[in-house]
């Protein structure tokens, strides 16, 4: 019995450890394709309608592992957007729904340059997932976790600037840990989100470098340092970025015909991790028109 309760300790120990490193790890495609993802003010930042799907898991198989899911869909004409950004996360028998609609405002500049206003708002839920829960649905603990973990208000605000080169994010998310109502507050989210990036032409094809910083209320804040080449009339998409925390990401991507959008990544292990995990595998689908 005691060796049963050890190996439980251990893969909750795990399970505890990869849900914090998903959590301060987002999807790869927030840095260059759907920037909308980390900052409202991006939505309908190009002119007609997108919509991505992505999927995010480990790539090995560890029982409770993270799991993130999210579908994204902007809509932009003159000098408005709108955007939904619906996002499920899973760990273990957490499970977190956050669902948030934007309003975006893009203000011209100049011929190239534009400043962009964008807030969202909507609502998060966490809560245990009682199918899967092995055990006694009647725990109390478990009731008393679903009870406290209501259905709140949440949502981002952003500012950014682009050029037919430049571009600048500035954004507030996760506007909930702002709130001192009540004692719930989401454990290892970012508060701020900032990024800048510039894109060089290099003959036919534009190589563009990144650097974001994102910064929490419990941890230590993350610069995440890259950048993106495209290749073949921007088509072929290869990027790289280097997070200090200890991790790092690879992507390949394709974007047929500049209208239809898949993207792979796969990114390590933080250091501390890097012996039990072979790390996580994203994969975006999109479309725009």
């Amino acid at each position: 019995m005691k060796s049963i309760k050890n190996k439980l300790f251990i893969l909750a120990a795990l399970v505890g450890m990869t849900k914090v490193n998903a959590q301060t790890s987002p999807l790869m495609n927030q840095y260059f394709h759907n920037t909308y993802l980390a900052n409202p003010a991006m939505a309908g930042v190009k002119k007609g309608a997108a919509a991505d799907l992505a999927f995010r898991s480990q790539w090995n198989s560890v029982p409770g592992a993270p799991v993130m899911q999210n579908l994204s869909a902007t809509y932009g004409w003159e000098r408005v957007g709108i955007g939904l950004n619906l996002n499920l996360d899973k760990a273990g028998l957490q499970r977190q729904t956050r669902v948030l609609a934007s309003y975006a405002y893009h203000l011209p500049l100049g011929e190239e340059t534009k400043l962009h206003f964008g807030l969202s708002a909507g609502f998060i839920n966490q809560r245990i997932d009682m199918q899967d829960l092995i055990g006694n649905p009647n725990d109390t603990q478990v009731g008393m976790y679903n009870t406290d973990h209501r259905t709140y208000f949440d949502g981002d605000f952003g500012v950014g600037m682009t050029s037919n080169r430049l571009n600048l994010d500035f954004a507030m998310v996760n506007l909930k840990n702002y709130f001192k109502r009540d004692n719930f507050r989401l454990i290892n989210s970012p508060v701020l989100y900032a990024a800048v990036g510039y894109q060089f032409d290099l003959g036919e094809n534009q190589f563009q470098p990144k650097v974001a910083y994102r910064s929490f209320q419990e941890l230590s804040g993350i610069f995440d340092i890259g950048g993106q080449l495209a290749l073949a009339n921007e088509q072929l998409l290869l990027t790289a970025i280097y997070h200090t925390s200890r991790a790092a990401s690879f992507g390949v991507g394709m974007h047929y015909k500049k209208k239809y959008t898949i993207n792979t990544s796969y990114t390590t292990q933080t250091g501390a991790l890097s012996g039990f995990t072979a790390g996580s595998f994203e994969i975006n689908l999109g479309i725009n028109w």
